[in-house]
């Protein structure tokens, strides 16, 4: 059954005269038909029945793509599972680093490697400040999001770093004061400006990344590019810290595996133009609704469609993954603390039957997928 109100519902019914004016890339076509599939006979799914009420229900099944706002809770909460198991009992601290708006163009044009570029420049802006004027090795978690609430292409690097660190001996745990910001802002942004720039005109030299004529001819245009890019705010911020371990896990479910806009913000779809939430940062976070067409919203959702593979979520300084779980250890021992986590709450078996809500459903007929020429066959 259809459900009008969904990203995979307006990719049914506008996908067709989004292709016909633009030119989209392999990975967003594919995308697009992950998320236009999803949970319909065009996945293929299964006929259960209740072992107790013998109530009966079709399931389709989902595309499992990490773009898909209605897949990706069982990915998450697997990873909170691990993360669960490494948090450590301090304050979490919470920075983000953007890039000015006239970079977008180049980051859109080599998206792999500009956004490597992002992850490693923000982690390691926080360790070296941290080393430079807290004398302190941090660790660093940084997820990448690409998107603002109204979908435009917004780069940034979200950060969570736990409050201290080690020692440079390694022998004892710096703690960071609760009633500061972990570190002072404009050092952090001009490290992370300096990282960016540098990393880029690297990767140039190096021929790993190419530049197309409409952005920069030759060497001297990228230059003045950067150096364009460098008279502008690159609004880094940091927030207070959080409250503990719980609160940042609780922040870490929110924000790790989010996609641009989920099937909950979207309040109205006509077939033509669609209705979505949205809170507007330059006014106070306030809530607003904003409408759009429909050939629109897909355009701007498929901006931000991350290369095959790629790893949105990366660990440097003590957190980084081939050390991570020794220094999680000789942390723990540091900072002397017995403190335990509240047993996370077990999620609802997806086995339950909806109608008696006693009985297990169980799969009596495997279904095939159905899958009939559409808009994304080229034949």
């Amino acid at each position: 059954m259809d459900q009008p109100l969904s990203l995979g519902a307006i990719a049914r019914a506008s996908g067709a005269a989004l292709l016909a004016t633009r030119a989209l890339t392999p990975a967003q076509i594919r995308v697009l038909r992950s998320i236009a599939d999803c949970r319909t006979e065009a996945m293929g799914g299964h006929r259960d029945q209740c072992d107790r009420c013998a109530y009966e229900h079709t399931f389709w099944n989902s595309c499992r793509d990490r773009h898909c706002p209605g897949c990706g809770a069982e990915a998450r909460e697997s990873w909170l599972a691990k993360r669960r198991e490494e948090v450590l009992d301090v304050p979490y601290f919470h920075v983000v680093f953007t890039i000015p708006e006239r970079l977008n163009a180049l980051v859109l044009h080599a998206p792999e490697i500009l956004y490597a570029i992002l992850l490693r420049a923000a982690g390691q802006a926080l360790i070296d400040v941290a080393e430079s004027k807290r004398r302190v090795h941090i660790g660093v978690l940084t997820v990448l999001h690409t998107w603002g609430q109204t979908l435009v292409f917004h780069p940034h690097v979200h950060c969570v770093v736990p409050g201290g660190g080690f020692s440079f001996d390694g022998r004892r745990w710096v703690r960071i004061p609760t009633g500061t910001f972990l570190l002072a802002v404009k050092v952090l942004s001009r490290r992370f400006r300096t990282l960016v720039k540098n990393a880029i005109a690297e990767a140039y030299d190096d021929g790993s990344l190419e530049i197309p004529p409409q952005i920069a001819r030759d060497r001297t245009a990228l230059d003045l590019l950067l150096a364009c890019a460098s008279k502008t705010d690159w609004h880094s911020y940091v927030k207070p810290p959080f409250g503990g371990p719980e609160q940042v896990l609780a922040y870490l479910a929110a924000y790790t595996h989010r996609v641009a806009i989920s099937n909950q913000r979207i309040i109205a779809f006509d077939g033509e133009r669609v209705t979505f939430r949205y809170r507007d940062y330059h006014d106070g976070n306030a809530p607003k609704s904003m409408e759009l067409p429909a050939v629109e919203l897909l355009r701007r959702f498929l901006l931000h469609v991350v290369p095959a593979r790629f790893t949105r979520i990366r660990y440097y300084g003590f957190l980084a993954n081939r050390d991570r779980s020794a220094n999680i250890e000789k942390a723990r021992a540091l900072i002397a603390s017995a403190r335990t986590l509240s047993p996370r709450a077990p999620a609802p078996d997806p086995r339950l039957c909806p109608q008696c809500r006693q009985g297990t459903m169980r799969t009596r007929a495997k279904i095939d997928p159905q899958r009939r020429r559409t808009w994304f066959d080229s034949s």
